[in-house]
């Protein structure tokens, strides 16, 4: 068995069929959708096929659809674009420390034009309190930003209950949904989301695609200005077959949503199954109980995780510190500080590893004991 991806959190190996769903579109379909010729009609009618796939995948109208270049323009948008937008009803936003930096930079930003943001904390078991957010509210907040699943340590934070709420305030709701979009439902209207994040990488799409959910009462303002493309909302000529990616990769989301998630509960079990008889010492970040199957972030102790994240790449696994955007950073996780504080080990010992396609029983505990011989190495080593 040649080397194992274990990172699929980071970024997907894009499924077949959506390689497939795409190629006729990059042979045929060039045509500008904004143009009025049969070639742009026919690319447009791709366009509005996917957005209307895409905005029913989460229980929303076609045009509260943007598509952007992915996760984090998307996050940009929904921040900067509401505040801005609303900025007459009030500047105060409230946001978690636990963001993923696409959103939790965002908001440094909209600090240094003068919006006022209350950080809400996490506590050991990786989650917020709803009573710390009903708190924070005042009558100048206007929108309030908390990611629906922590891409470092899977952990599931309460949306339903942020929405019900947040129902009698005048604050929009946001929330990154791109780690949570594969495996969770969202239906914007049940949970009283007005802004979702979603991006295809994360779900075996394309590279370079994601969209943006805003719902029909939100004002939001453009980040970029140009042509009339997405409502007067994101200018630029779509890109149609990644779209078109992005629509078959949902799709596959939609039909294989409970199948996944049984699959990756048991590839977590297996792993960590294998990884307590190999004798190693590890602890499991965060309640379990709150945590989606496909991602698991231990800590080991007696290890520091530039080492570590070097010699499992040696012996042919890929894992990950925590987000890939701080890829080849050695500084300590600001979630898993946010967890348990600046001096504790698990900060610099934590190693997050996520289950995806390609996967099988055998293929994660064969990297489960291939985990398990670096460990052993390397606390060996240590001690000696």
């Amino acid at each position: 068995m040649g080397s194992i991806y274990m990172d699929h959190a980071a970024t997907t190996p894009v499924h077949k069929q959506v390689i497939e769903a795409m190629i006729p579109i990059y042979e045929e379909v060039f045509g500008n959708p904004s143009s009025v010729h049969s070639f742009g009609r026919q690319a447009r009618h791709y366009l509005d096929e996917a957005r209307h796939v895409i905005a029913q995948s989460i229980q929303a109208s076609d045009r509260e659809i943007i598509f952007t270049s992915g996760g984090t323009e998307a996050d940009n948008l929904a921040l900067i674009g509401t505040a801005i937008a609303n900025r007459d009803r009030g500047n105060h936003i409230i946001t978690t420390v636990q963001e993923h930096h696409a959103a939790l930079h965002t908001a440094h930003y909209l600090e240094t034009i003068g919006f006022s943001i209350t950080y809400l904390p996490i506590y050991e078991h990786g989650r917020i309190e709803v009573s710390d957010l009903e708190k924070a509210l005042t009558e100048e907040t206007i929108l309030v930003s908390v990611l629906s699943v922590n891409n470092e340590t899977g952990l599931i934070q309460p949306i339903q209950e942020i929405g019900e709420l947040l129902a009698s305030h005048q604050a929009h709701f946001h929330t990154d949904a791109v780690q949570g979009f594969e495996l969770l439902p969202f239906d914007v209207n049940d949970l009283g989301i007005d802004l979702l994040t979603a991006s295809s990488h994360k779900i075996n799409g394309p590279k370079g695609i994601g969209f943006l959910y805003v719902a029909d009462h939100v004002k939001i303002n453009p980040l970029q200005f140009g042509g009339e493309q997405e409502r007067k909302r994101r200018p630029g000529t779509e890109n149609v077959a990644a779209v078109v990616g992005f629509q078959r990769a949902v799709e596959l989301v939609i039909e294989l949503q409970a199948e996944r998630q049984e699959a990756y509960k048991s590839y977590k079990e297996h792993f960590l199954k294998t990884l307590a008889a190999s004798g190693v010492e590890f602890t499991v970040n965060g309640d379990a109980a709150y945590a989606v199957p496909s991602i698991v972030s231990v800590s080991f102790p007696g290890t520091d995780v530039e080492k570590t994240l070097t010699n499992l790449d040696l012996d042919g696994i890929a894992a990950s510190s925590g987000s890939a955007c701080t890829a080849g950073s050695i500084e300590p996780s600001h979630v898993l500080q946010a967890m348990y504080g600046d001096h504790r080990e698990e900060t610099t010992n934590s190693i997050r590893f996520s289950f995806g396609l390609g996967h099988s029983e055998a293929i994660v505990e064969e990297a489960a004991e291939r985990v398990a011989k670096v460990i052993q190495r390397l606390t060996t080593n240590r001690r000696t």
